[in-house]
């Protein structure tokens, strides 16, 4: 039997890189996928990638930084599907590169209104749901900047620390709800994002960062997520779980 089968899952940034990876290995484990994302061609995208893969799945467009917009994708979800089991709460940015006595204050708010306050809005409304569900399982995507530093980008490190902090509490308030709470830390992981900003040298240079002198990828990230998703990991919960390749082990 599927990992995921029978359950209902929700992904947000579905329409590219860690989220896409994630939606898709949801649905090789038998979840029915609602797939999230503000660029709707992206996010049919990874529907259609499901579906031609015999899988179940559709998209519902929505702006993660938005309270009424994470309301809605659940209440979508649950009209759709009846239920919510799981969501992975994976859209973010990463803001300008500046120091920050530099930083411009509404480059701020729009990083962490995306990372910290789209995380809360979306858990906000998941646990709602799940809480009538009887249970459920929330994987948050933070970052290893969510224990280290991340030079240049005060906003996206303030964010991703926060975000583990927020998992950590909603662990404990819902450990016997039967809802679950985990956080995942990605290192360098090569996405779309990373290559169309940086030039060979360059991608060179992060992936030597790691012990593995390599870059991850989107799917070893969804492997991951997927088992915090299932009941292969029912005894974990509030946990923040780093997958870089050794690059915060020295």
């Amino acid at each position: 039997m599927a990992l995921l089968e029978n359950k209902v899952a929700f992904v947000s940034g579905g329409g590219s890189g860690i989220g896409r990876a994630v939606a898709e290995a949801y649905a090789r484990e038998g979840a029915k996928v609602v797939v999230s994302d503000i660029n709707v061609e992206h996010g049919e995208e990874t529907v259609n990638n499901i579906k031609e893969k015999g899988g179940e799945a559709f998209f519902v467009k929505g702006d993660s930084s938005s309270a009424a917009d994470n309301k809605h994708m659940v209440e979508v979800t649950v009209s759709k599907y009846g239920r919510l089991d799981i969501a992975c709460n994976n859209a973010g940015m990463g803001g300008p590169a500046k120091p920050t006595g530099e930083y411009d204050p509404e480059a701020w708010d729009k990083v962490i209104g995306l990372n910290l306050n789209g995380v809360f809005y979306a858990c906000r409304y998941q646990l709602e749901q799940m809480e009538k569900n009887g249970g459920g399982s929330i994987v948050n995507i933070a970052s290893i900047h969510g224990q280290v530093a991340a030079p240049l980008s005060p906003a996206y490190t303030a964010s991703k620390h926060a975000v583990v902090g927020l998992t950590k509490n909603i662990a404990l308030e819902y450990a016997q709800k039967n809802i679950r709470c985990n956080a995942v830390g990605p290192g360098y992981i090569e996405t779309a994002l990373l290559k169309d900003n940086l030039n060979k040298e360059m991608m060179q240079a992060v992936a030597a960062k790691s012990a593995m002198n390599r870059l991850g990828t989107a799917e070893e990230i969804a492997e991951l997520v997927t088992f915090l998703s299932s009941e292969k990991s029912s005894f974990t919960t509030g946990s923040y779980i780093i997958a870089d390749g050794g690059y915060t082990a020295v």
